[in-house]
């Protein structure tokens, strides 16, 4: 993997952008992940990213869906190939894709969320737009779709370094790119319209750092769309589960959305609004041909889904927006 085919149009998106901070600072992080020891897996990876057909799309949706080509771009050799070649990625969480009419019909409904974020937030044309914790990029591809002039995603997942790439592959857009980063090494920059953060916070052992974290990122009068899993409660209600949450490991802290706007207060934002809380159901998260991991439903008590499997209560999902 070449350092410079990887990264050269991020850093010329630097340049058009006048991020300095970030140009001075992240090449040498970048840098300094290439060098480090990847996931034993990583060069498999990369090998189907270099074996997908080399086919431009005739079409590409990203407004209404994330839609890649038509079944004629491809003929019957090709269509096998990318077949054969996509699965080495499972799992697939975040989507659903179509290229090329092939369906990636992953376990995460992502475009019931964006359709649940999209109509609160300020629009994105000619916004600069930081995604941090962005998964394999799907809601990337759908901030694009809404003409942001720059999309940054921030993840160190390897996995969805992959993923991401596939579809750059073929959309090779030069004003998206995914950092293989957290956020926490991110210098901050003050250069961002909007910061969106979904489905991280939680994960979090300081969940106040965090959110400076995302603050340091946005400008004056900037914009954070935070989506995370709350509990009911007032502003001191706050979950800090044992071992487990609905089976995960890394679970800290799950406040209540009173309580999350109390932090984002402390933390010196304003306007600091609720738009959004919707329980997460087995329609959204779900097993798939795609991703065969155990999911949503095997998290939950078989005998009462408003609970998971260790008792807490199940999963809320809420949209907060703030700003500097």
């Amino acid at each position: 993997m070449s350092k410079t085919s990887l990264f050269a149009q991020f850093y010329q998106s630097l340049l058009d952008h006048q991020m300095d901070d970030w140009l001075e600072q992240i090449p040498a992080l970048l840098n300094q992940w290439q060098k480090q020891t990847r996931h034993g897996d990583f060069a498999n990876w990369q090998k189907t990213i270099k074996n997908l057909p080399k086919v431009t799309p005739s079409q590409i949706e990203l407004k209404q869906a994330v839609t890649i080509g038509l079944a004629d771009d491809l003929n019957q050799g090709e269509k096998i190939r990318l077949e054969k070649l996509l699965p080495n990625l499972m799992p697939w969480r975040k989507g659903p894709y179509h290229l090329f009419d092939l369906h990636l019909d992953t376990e995460w409904r992502s475009d019931w969320k964006w359709d649940r974020v999209l109509p609160h937030i300020t629009p994105l044309k000619d916004k600069t737009v930081l995604d941090v914790g962005c998964g394999n990029g799907y809601h990337m591809w759908r901030m694009l779709g809404e003409d942001a002039k720059l999309v940054v995603g921030a993840d160190p997942t390897e996995l969805f370094v992959a993923q991401f790439q596939v579809f750059q592959h073929f959309i090779n857009r030069p004003n998206i790119h995914l950092l293989p980063l957290g956020v926490e090494q991110l210098p901050a920059c003050n250069a961002f319209d909007t910061v969106f953060s979904m489905g991280v916070l939680y994960h979090r052992k300081s969940p106040i750092d965090f959110i400076q974290q995302l603050k340091a990122q946005l400008k004056p009068g900037g914009e954070l769309v935070l989506e995370t899993i709350v509990i009911p409660g007032d502003e001191h209600q706050v979950l800090v589960p044992g071992e487990r949450y609905a089976k995960m490991r890394n679970v800290w802290f799950i406040p209540s959305s009173k309580a999350l706007c109390h932090w984002l207060e402390r933390c010196g934002f304003s306007n600091i609004r609720v738009v959004d809380e919707t329980t997460t159901s087995l329609d959204e998260q779900r097993k798939t041909q795609w991703m065969q991991n155990e999911s949503l439903a095997d998290f939950l008590d078989p005998n009462d889904q408003t609970k998971t499997i260790e008792g807490y209560p199940a999963p809320i999902r809420a949209v907060i927006i703030a700003n500097k």
